[in-house]
């Protein structure tokens, strides 16, 4: 047995004007096989990983200027089934899903490929009912608080602008949050950098690290870095 539909749809950021897509998402092979349904997950699973991949470079290379190297590790590491995983247990994305008896009895719910795949699928289903700029807005917190979580190795605009201003004996890095509006799941930050007393960049984010991010972004912008 799953959790009702809309119970796991009041998790989601993204209100489905369809429910089809979802309920596909839902659909593990081995459910559709036993209730002879004509439809799985499989197809959009395919569809989702490729929305997923587009949406995480598009995001990496205008928050990093990184190598093509350093990108395509960061990126593989978002969207890597562990990672994918990660994604599907902050939704309780298992207790969702449609199984199968027989893996149900072995566990399905937290198989990680099982998972993963329901994961892709889901996004396919953000996509397909809403296009790609809901399919931008339901991916881009994931990847966020999954960077976040990574900030030490991650933090390149923080760093570069920290080594700059070492450079120079006395000179202070510093940030200050200047706004914070939206609700709890969907917040924005406001991010000042400071270099000693004066304003040097301003940056926002869905997280503090993220505007932290982007205010180093600006100021190294505007020291021609």
């Amino acid at each position: 047995m799953r959790s009702d539909l809309s119970g796991f749809k009041q998790k989601l950021s993204h209100a489905f004007k369809s429910e089809k897509y979802i309920r596909t998402a839902l659909t593990h092979s081995s459910y559709a096989n036993e209730a002879k349904l004509s439809e799985n997950n499989e197809r959009q699973e395919f569809l989702g990983d490729a929305v997923l991949s587009i949406v995480v470079s598009d995001y990496l290379f205008k928050r990093y200027h990184m190598a093509e190297g350093d990108l395509t590790r960061i990126r593989a590491s978002l969207v890597c089934e562990r990672s994918l995983c990660a994604f599907a247990g902050e939704l309780d994305l298992g207790e969702a899903l449609l199984l199968g008896k027989g893996e149900e009895q072995t566990g399905g719910r937290t198989r990680p490929s099982i998972l993963a795949d329901a994961f892709e699928a889901l996004i396919a289903a953000v996509y397909l009912d809403g296009g790609l700029d809901a399919a931008k807005a339901f991916i881009i917190p994931f990847v966020e608080r999954a960077l976040d979580s990574e900030q030490a190795e991650f933090n390149d605009y923080k760093t570069a602008l920290q080594e700059i201003a070492q450079k120079n004996p006395g000179e202070q890095v510093s940030y200050r949050l200047v706004d914070e509006q939206g609700p709890d799941h969907d917040k924005c930050f406001v991010v000042e950098v400071l270099l000693n007393s004066n304003v040097i960049g301003k940056g926002e984010g869905r997280s503090k690290k993220a505007a932290e991010q982007s205010a180093a972004k600006q100021a190294l912008a505007l020291m021609g870095q």
